[in-house]
């Protein structure tokens, strides 16, 4: 196992000092990102009005597909959660949060490229910030689509993996689905059958699904 250097950080954002923990891979491991190159990853967590956090078990899960691969990772608490301060600002305000802590990224790592993440809401942010910034490889997991607005956003020149268990109770998954079918060129999807918005049981294997799109893109 790939021992991983753990940090907690203030991150400077447009409204306040965001609360981070960066996590770096000390080694890369057999077939992961060389040293020095490479990728890393921010990660965006679920809607902070209903007790989403950077420590969320599905984000700390994309985290650990990460470091995997030798990827070092950048999960964060928006404006208004924790310690960042601020106020919740539906999505708009968050995307330029991440959008910081993306940059701040590239400027400790500028030989690596930018792979952004999110679960629920966070999903909604990172398909927002594939709008703004190169990215390398995009991931979603159960995307809120009935939810926010989705229409304006274009599907980014990456790889992009959409994950969406059919048993959410959350995030419906018929309607996500849809969605996928509906877009040109369409993401890479993974089904997961039973499992709920929280994957519960199931962060094991959503982990694999993860780190294998990862490593293939």
């Amino acid at each position: 196992m790939t021992a991983v250097a753990v940090v907690r950080l203030t991150i400077n954002g447009p409204a306040g000092g965001l609360e981070a923990v960066l996590e770096e891979p000390r080694t890369d491991p057999q077939g992961g990102d060389p040293v020095g190159g490479g990728r890393f990853a921010v990660l965006c967590h679920p809607h902070p009005s209903f007790g989403g956090t950077m420590d969320n078990k599905v984000v700390t899960t994309l985290g650990r597909a990460m470091h995997d691969l030798g990827v070092p990772s950048l999960r964060f608490n928006f404006r208004g959660v924790g310690a960042s301060p601020g106020s919740f600002d539906a999505g708009v305000g968050e995307t330029d949060d991440a959008q910081r802590i993306a940059e701040w990224g590239a400027s400790r790592w500028p030989r690596r490229t930018l792979i952004i993440a999110g679960f629920s809401f966070g999903a909604y942010v990172a398909l927002r910030l594939a709008q703004r910034l190169t990215t390398s490889q995009l991931v979603t997991i159960a995307p809120p689509v009935a939810m926010f607005d989705f229409s304006s956003l274009h599907v980014p020149a990456c790889p992009w993996l959409v994950v969406q268990g059919d048993a959410d109770d959350i995030v419906d998954p018929r309607r996500v689905i849809g969605w996928v079918d509906e877009l040109v060129p369409r993401p890479k999807l993974a089904r997961m059958p039973g499992a709920g918005h929280f994957f519960h049981g199931r962060l094991v294997e959503l982990r694999g699904i993860v780190t294998d799109a990862v490593r293939g893109g």
